[in-house]
């Protein structure tokens, strides 16, 4: 098959979208593609929401409808079969972040368990996903992953968090929907790393059922992942990783700065780029017994995996490899894979509005931050404005 620029078919890509969404859409990059602006709107709107100003209803109508499905699962439902009639499936993402306490973590839980009954029988969302910190505190898997010993309420609390993923990876298996667990900072990652990795051991003894998510903006994280590989012909289990490039970048070399550390983060985009698409060829070239879920919004590396899989003879719909993007970004990505027999799946952010805020400014901020990207939506959505307006 040809996959010489199949990315720039927008007629495909931007198919969804009615000319009002098609201008709403072109408005929000145009905004997020002014930094100042970015950084200003951030403020404000902290400050509107803190001061509990009634500006909820205008978020709504731009950049949470843009960016998220909406503020319960039911309320995404118009979202995921409009999307689905297109061949793009969804993964429910409950976006709400910062929480701290055991409530909020059981809280996190049955929301995730509740997901998981409801993908079971929607053939669109195939996958469930959630955060470590959604189920126990930072400082509790930096605290295990330094080595440090808890207290005897840590040691009950840090129980509790093994029985979250327990029962959430149980009741996936039970379903039969992968579930894809985050990966979040890296001073945090080891011990998340380490009770992914029991789940995978108890679970993922037929095929995937579990994934843990690499970021390989890391460079050490290659180098886990065949210790990971080797360890699981060991045990005779299936591996299922999320590759991604990594979100917490500025946080990370900071943080290592600070504390007088090497960053383990790469130390230009073009090495991440290079360890990214490294772990593409090691886990397709180890397809009998790990799963792919690519999460990119990088055209090369989307290219490779194609090309990869045709060097394989996979076929383009094998159910161990998928592409993901995210809700809102990346359609010519997304819809133009899925017209190409793919399996793609987008994250669609959900929650209420007010509590999704953190989310949906780490987007904005993220596509002001990633050069060229904001860019590239921006000239698609134009070039399919000029498209329709030549019908």
């Amino acid at each position: 098959m040809n996959t010489d620029l199949i990315f720039d078919n927008t007629e495909v890509a931007f198919s969804l979208k009615s000319d009002s969404e098609l201008e709403r859409a072109y408005f929000l990059f145009k905004m997020i593609s002014i930094e100042p602006l970015v950084r200003i709107g951030t403020a404000a709107t902290n400050f509107a929401i803190k001061a509990h100003l009634p500006i909820e209803g205008l978020i709504r109508s731009t950049v949470f409808d843009h960016f998220c499905g909406g503020v319960n699962e039911d309320d995404c439902l118009s979202v995921i079969d409009n999307m689905y009639s297109k061949g793009v499936s969804s993964v429910l993402d409950y976006s709400v972040e910062g929480k701290e306490n055991e409530k909020e973590f059981d809280a996190a839980k049955d929301k995730i368990l509740k997901i998981i009954d409801f993908a079971k029988d929607i053939d669109a969302i195939p996958i469930a996903v959630f955060k470590p910190t959604g189920f126990g505190r930072i400082y509790l898997y930096e605290k295990i992953g330094n080595g440090e010993n808890l207290t005897s309420e840590e040691e009950s609390e840090w129980q509790r968090v093994v029985e979250r993923f327990d029962t959430v990876c149980n009741k996936a298996k039970e379903n039969d929907v992968a579930v894809l667990i985050d990966a979040e900072e890296s001073w945090m990652q080891d011990a998340a790393d380490d009770l992914v990795t029991k789940m995978m051991q108890k679970y993922n003894t037929e095929k995937p059922i579990v994934y843990n998510t690499l970021q390989m903006y890391r460079h050490d994280r290659l180098a886990f992942l065949k210790k990971e590989h080797e360890k699981a012909n060991v045990g005779k289990y299936f591996l299922g990783y999320k590759l991604v490039r990594g979100a917490y970048m500025e946080k990370e070399n900071d943080r290592a700065e600070d504390n007088g550390y090497k960053s383990p983060i790469c130390e230009s985009k073009a090495l991440t780029d290079e360890n990214f698409n490294q772990a593409l060829r090691y886990m397709i070239n180890n397809i009998d017994c790990m799963s792919l879920f690519a999460g990119t919004h990088n055209e090369d590396s989307s290219y490779l995996l194609m090309e990869l899989m045709n060097e394989k003879e996979l076929a383009n719909n094998d159910t161990r490899i998928w592409f993901g993007q995210l809700y809102g970004m990346s359609d010519h990505i997304s819809y133009n894979l899925a017209n190409n027999g793919y399996n793609v799946a987008k994250y669609i952010p959900f929650g209420p509005v007010k509590d999704v805020m953190p989310y949906l400014i780490r987007r904005a901020e993220e596509n002001t931050s990633v050069a060229g990207q904001t860019g590239r939506e921006l000239a698609l959505l134009s070039k399919e404005k000029k498209r329709r307006k030549n019908l």
